[in-house]
């Protein structure tokens, strides 16, 4: 089953960016994460994903401790993927534990795994089975590591694996960004599309996502923020940023055009006249031989190709061919 049918699958992963903004602004975490949801669908955003559970996530890698009390209920997570599913967007989530994928499952499209759970086979034995497509992320891991999860997830489900790409270190620096890993994962995983998750400081060119797209990566995710200026989320995009991406991956898909090398329909009026032809070097009478000091070469190439010379030396002119004209086979005998 594919449903990540648009190149490229925008993902904007909110996971606890709800956080900071429902603090300052005095707002409850579902107002703000229903309010983020809206954002991402109105920016051209495909699907969002929020870790779910994950209480030492922010701890881990913001510095920052979030209590059961500080996360969004099962309940709001449903209604959040009611939301969702109004807008014409994809829920997905990162859960931690196998409690989380039973409570949520009924709402669920996608399932992504945490490169913190690559090899939690238990975990992943249990999300494959519930058969959804997953997001594998590859942070950190080596190829063995990648296949034994595949392979425990094609034991059970025939969904699409998409292998996402990206750096276990936030931010991510642009120099340990290793977009070329992607080509790598296409090229060793012939059989799965390829993404990428973004982690690296914010670029207002959106440049790294750019480029994954132009590598191969067919999903791009980036965490999804409304304020920057929070600490954490200053490798995060906002609704700017997401048009921007949306701008540039459009514009590739315009200059990438077609892979296999040949004359395309807009070079053809060129190729015919900038191209060159056999021509009369100087006048040639009926009953001389064509030889190389009595022909040129010259544009246009609408006569016989100077490659197909060899074709017509030694022939005899069976008419006058005044100089400059185009030398044609049926006056050659």
């Amino acid at each position: 089953m594919r449903i990540f049918n648009k190149h490229p699958f925008l993902i904007g992963e909110i996971s606890f960016n709800y956080y900071d903004f429902a603090k300052k602004e005095d707002l409850s975490y579902f107002e703000v994460a229903k309010l983020l949801v809206k954002k991402c669908s109105e920016c051209g955003i495909n699907g969002v994903n929020f870790h779910v559970g994950d209480s030492e996530y922010l701890h881990c890698n913001y510095g920052q401790d979030l209590n059961q009390d500080d996360q969004l209920s099962y309940d709001d997570y449903k209604q959040l993927a009611g939301y969702c599913k109004e807008m014409g967007m994809t829920f997905i989530i990162t859960p931690v534990n196998k409690e989380i994928v039973d409570n949520l499952d009924d709402v669920v499209e996608v399932y992504k795994i945490a490169s913190s759970d690559l090899d939690n086979i238990p975990l992943i034995d249990h999300i494959s089975n519930k058969q959804k497509p997953i997001l594998l992320s590859t942070a950190a891991a080596n190829l063995k590591e990648i296949r034994d999860a595949i392979n425990c997830i094609e034991d059970n489900s025939n969904f699409d694996i998409i292998l996402m790409h990206s750096v276990l270190s936030y931010p991510t620096k642009l120099e340990d960004a290793n977009l070329l890993m992607i080509k790598d994962l296409i090229e060793n995983f012939k059989d799965y599309d390829v993404g990428y998750s973004d982690y690296t400081v914010f670029d207002d060119l959106m440049f790294s996502l750019t480029t994954a797209c132009n590598y191969g990566a067919v999903v791009l995710e980036k965490y999804f923020t409304l304020d920057k200026s929070f600490e954490g989320h200053e490798f995060a995009m906002d609704e700017e940023d997401a048009r921007i991406i949306r701008l540039n991956t459009s514009m590739l898909s315009k200059i990438n055009g077609y892979k296999n090398k040949q004359p395309l329909i807009c070079e053809s009026f060129s190729r015919n006249n900038v191209r060159k032809s056999i021509v009369a070097k100087e006048n040639i009478k009926s009953g001389e031989t064509i030889t190389n000091s009595n022909i040129d070469f010259k544009r246009p190439g609408k006569g016989i190709s100077p490659s197909k010379v060899d074709s017509i030396l030694g022939k005899i002119v069976n008419r006058d061919i005044s100089k400059g004209s185009l030398i044609e086979y049926d006056m050659l005998s």
